[in-house]
C-alpha cells in the first residue's frame, strides 16, 4: 500500500521489449535505501516488483495489462516518473490509501500557472473511472495524492501547490500526454456493497413470497 506522497523523482534509463512486455530501468537513489530484490516500488503510481538493483537504479518487469492500462509504454529514455516506496506498518499515512492499481490514464488538457506560485491541472477521464470520483473526494494522478477541487463532464480539476509541482512530474507533462489514474478503493466497495444489498433486497422479496405461499398452506 502507498500514500501517494512522492519521495523522489528518478529518471528513465530505458524501456526494452521482452516478449509481450517490457523491461524498465530507472535511475534513482532514494527510495533504495532500504530496499532488497523483489521490493515493491510506485512508478508513476504503478506498483512494480524492483529487480536488479544497484546503488543508483533499478529495473521492473512491464505485464502487457500494465502496459495497456497505464502510461509506463510511453515512457523515453530520460522521462521523469514518480517514485514511492510502500508505507510501513505503524507508518504515518499523508496522503490517501493508494494501492497501486491503476484503474485507466486520462489525458491531461492543461496546466495552469496560477500566478502565485500554484497551479491548476485539469485532465479528461474516461466515464467508467469518473463515477467513482466525487468533489473534494481523493484521486492519485500518477501516483500524486490530490483533493478533486471541480469535476464536470469528465473533466476533473485539482490545485496543485508548489512542493507538488517542484517535486514531481507533472511540471514536465504536456497537454494530450496521458496520465495514470486510480481512483480511491473505498468508492469501489461502496458500489460493490450497494449492488449486493439491491441483489439482496430482490431475493428477499421472493423469499417473503415464498413464505406468504407456505403460511397459507
Amino acid at each position: 500500500m502507498f500514500t501517494g506522497i512522492i519521495e523522489e523523482l528518478g529518471a528513465v534509463e530505458g524501456l526494452e521489449p521482452r516478449g509481450t512486455g517490457a523491461r524498465l530501468r530507472v535511475r534513482c537513489a532514494g527510495v533504495l535505501a532500504d530496499a532488497a530484490e523483489g521490493a515493491s516500488i510506485a512508478v508513476n503510481g504503478v506498483c512494480l516488483t524492483a529487480v536488479d538493483l544497484r546503488t543508483d537504479g533499478f529495473a521492473a518487469d512491464l505485464a502487457p495489462e500494465t502496459l495497456k492500462r497505464t502510461n509506463l509504454g510511453d515512457l523515453r529514455h530520460g522521462s521523469r516518473v514518480n517514485l514511492e516506496r510502500p508505507v510501513r506498518v505503524g507508518g504515518r499515512l499523508d496522503g490517501h490509501v493508494v494501492q497501486g492499481h491503476v484503474d485507466a490514464t486520462g489525458s491531461l488538457v492543461s496546466l495552469a500557472a496560477l500566478g502565485d506560485g500554484n497551479w491548476w491541472l485539469r485532465v479528461r477521464v474516461p466515464a467508467d473511472v469518473e463515477r467513482y470520483l466525487v468533489f473534494k473526494g481523493s484521486v492519485a494522478i500518477d501516483g500524486i495524492s490530490l483533493t478533486i477541487a471541480a469535476l464536470n463532464g469528465g473533466l476533473l480539476e485539482a490545485a496543485i501547490i508548489p512542493h507538488t509541482y517542484e517535486n514531481t512530474s507533472l511540471g514536465t507533462h504536456r497537454p494530450g500526454c496521458r496520465v495514470n489514474i486510480e481512483c480511491d478503493i473505498l468508492a469501489k466497495y461502496v458500489e460493490k456493497l450497494i449492488g449486493a444489498g439491491r441483489e439482496k433486497r430482490g431475493l428477499t422479496m421472493e423469499q417473503l413470497q415464498s413464505m406468504d405461499i407456505q403460511a397459507g398452506r
